[in-house]
C-alpha cells in the first residue's frame, strides 16, 4: 500500500484545524496542538498556511504571558472570507432568509410578508429581494460601504417592482429554525446532478472568484420540488400554495455557488431528525399534506422527487368511505374557499369545542391519517411516526388512540421542532455545504 504524498498529509492536516476552529472559534496554536493531537509545530505550520489561503487570521488577542506564565501566545480565528451561506424558506405567508457562516452563527436574517392569493410574480419578487437583502448584509460585513451599496441596489429595485419603496424586507439577529408545509421530497443542486453525491457543496470556487456572494443558498419550498431541476411542481388537484417557481434561476446571481431546493416537509423531517433517528416517518399535517420517510439517516426523494405525496392516499373517510385522505377536509367543510389546501384554522375551531360535534370530527380526522399511517408502516416500516404541521400535533393523541389497533403498528408521537422547523433543517444543511464547501479549498478542489 503506498505511503500518503506529503500534500495530502498537510492537507488532511488543514482539514483538522479548520474543523477544530469551526467548532471552538479561536484557538492559539498551543491550543490547537492539544485539540487536535497535533504536534505544536504541526499546528502551527497549518495555521501559517491556512493564513496564506486567506481562512484563518491573527485576530489581535493574546494570551496573559511574562514574569513565569510562559510566552505570550496569539489567538486565531477563521477569516470572514470563509464565506457564508443562505438558507430561505418559501411559504404562502412569505419568505424568510439566513445568512449563516461557518460557526453556524445567523448573520443576516430577512423577511418579506406575503397576501394571499399567492401570485407566483409576486412570490418570485420576494424572493430576490429577500436574498438581495441578505447579500447586502454580508457584503457590509466582507467589504464595506463599496460592495454593500451594490447589493442594496439591488435590493432597492426589486423593492420598486414589489411597488414598496422601502427595503423590501427587515433584517433581524440570530433566530432559530422555519415550518412550512410541503409534498414530495427531492432535491435539485444547479451546476450538479441530483443524485451526485458532492451536489451542494460548491467546491472549486476561490476568495478571490466569490468575492463577497454567499457561497451556496439551500431552499425550503411550500410545494413539491422537481428532483432534476428545483423548479416547484403542481400536481392535479393539490393545493399549489407557492405556483410556478423556478428558484434556482432566480437566486443564482445572489450566490456563488449552486442552489439546493428542497420541499419544507423533507427539511423539517431532517431537523427533526437529531430527536426522532435514524428511520422515521414525518407526517405534515397544515394547509397542505406531506410525508417523508427517513431510513438510514437519507430522506427518500423518490425518482422525480415526489415521494411521500400523502394527499391522495385512499383511506377511511366520514361515515367510513373510502375516500382519498384530502377529499376528507372538503367533506367536513374544512378547505379553504377556491382551494383544495386546508383551512387549519376552521379546523383547530372544529376539533377544539367540548362538544359531541367536536369529537366526531377530531375522531374522523383521526381514522382517516390512521389509514395513511398503516400505508406507511406497511411499506417503509418505520422506527417511529413523527407528527408535524400547524394541526397534526394537536390530533397526536387521537391519531395515537386511532393507530392503536392496526396490524403493524409504530410509536406516534409530536414533532419536538415545532419553531420554524423547515427553515431549521434548511439551515443545518446550509452549515453543512458550507464548512464543506470551506474544507475542499484545502484540498485543491
Amino acid at each position: 500500500m503506498p505511503l500518503p504524498t506529503l500534500d495530502l498529509v498537510r492537507s488532511a492536516t488543514d482539514e483538522q484545524v479548520l474543523h477544530t476552529l469551526m467548532r471552538r472559534r479561536r484557538l492559539t496554536r498551543a491550543e490547537l496542538a492539544a485539540e487536535t493531537g497535533l504536534s505544536k509545530p504541526t499546528a502551527g505550520e497549518s495555521v501559517r498556511r491556512l493564513a496564506e489561503r486567506g481562512l484563518v487570521e491573527d485576530t489581535g488577542e493574546r494570551t496573559p504571558g511574562g514574569r513565569g506564565r510562559g510566552r505570550v501566545g496569539s489567538y486565531y480565528a477563521l477569516t470572514p472570507a470563509t464565506g457564508t451561506a443562505l438558507a430561505l424558506t418559501i411559504a404562502p405567508s412569505g419568505v424568510v432568509g439566513e445568512a449563516v457562516d461557518a460557526y453556524g452563527d445567523v448573520v443576516a436574517r430577512a423577511e418579506r410578508t406575503l397576501g394571499r392569493p399567492t401570485a407566483p410574480d409576486r412570490v418570485a419578487a420576494a424572493l430576490t429581494a429577500v436574498a438581495a437583502q441578505l447579500t447586502s448584509a454580508v457584503a457590509a460585513q466582507f467589504t464595506g460601504s463599496a460592495a454593500s451599496g451594490r447589493a442594496a441596489g439591488g435590493a432597492t429595485a426589486v423593492a420598486a417592482e414589489l411597488g414598496d419603496p422601502a427595503v423590501p424586507a427587515r433584517v433581524a439577529g440570530a433566530a432559530t429554525a422555519a415550518s412550512g408545509r410541503g409534498a414530495g421530497a427531492a432535491i435539485a443542486t444547479s451546476g450538479r446532478g441530483a443524485g451526485d453525491p458532492a451536489a451542494g457543496v460548491g467546491v472549486g470556487v476561490g476568495v478571490a472568484e466569490r468575492g463577497w456572494l454567499p457561497r451556496l443558498a439551500v431552499v425550503s419550498a411550500a410545494d413539491p420540488v422537481d428532483r432534476a431541476t428545483g423548479r416547484l411542481v403542481h400536481l392535479p388537484d393539490a393545493p399549489f400554495l407557492v405556483g410556478e417557481l423556478d428558484p434556482v434561476a432566480l437566486l443564482g446571481p445572489y450566490v456563488a455557488g449552486p442552489v439546493t431546493v428542497d420541499n419544507d416537509v423533507n427539511w423539517a423531517a431532517r431537523a427533526e431528525a437529531e430527536h426522532a433517528g435514524p428511520d422515521f416517518a414525518y407526517l405534515h399535517l397544515g394547509e397542505g399534506l406531506g410525508c417523508a420517510i427517513v431510513g438510514d439517516g437519507e430522506v427518500a426523494r423518490g425518482r422525480t422527487g415526489l415521494a411521500g405525496e400523502i394527499a391522495h392516499v385512499v383511506t377511511t373517510g366520514p361515515h367510513g368511505r373510502a375516500v382519498r385522505l384530502i377529499e376528507v377536509f372538503g367533506r367536513l367543510g374544512l378547505r379553504l374557499p377556491g382551494s383544495t389546501a386546508i383551512d387549519a384554522d376552521a379546523l383547530l375551531a372544529a376539533v377544539a369545542a367540548p362538544s359531541p360535534l367536536a369529537a366526531v370530527n377530531r375522531r374522523t380526522i383521526a381514522v382517516a391519517v390512521a389509514g395513511v399511517v398503516a400505508a406507511v408502516v406497511a411499506l417503509a416500516d418505520p422506527g417511529r411516526v413523527v407528527v408535524g404541521g400547524t394541526w397534526g400535533p394537536v390530533l397526536v393523541d387521537a391519531i395515537r388512540d386511532a393507530t392503536a389497533d392496526l396490524p403493524r403498528g409504530a410509536a406516534v408521537e409530536a414533532a419536538t421542532v415545532t419553531h420554524e422547523p423547515s427553515l431549521s433543517g434548511a439551515r443545518r444543511a446550509a452549515l453543512t455545504r458550507l464548512r464543506a464547501a470551506i474544507v475542499a479549498t484545502v484540498h485543491g478542489a
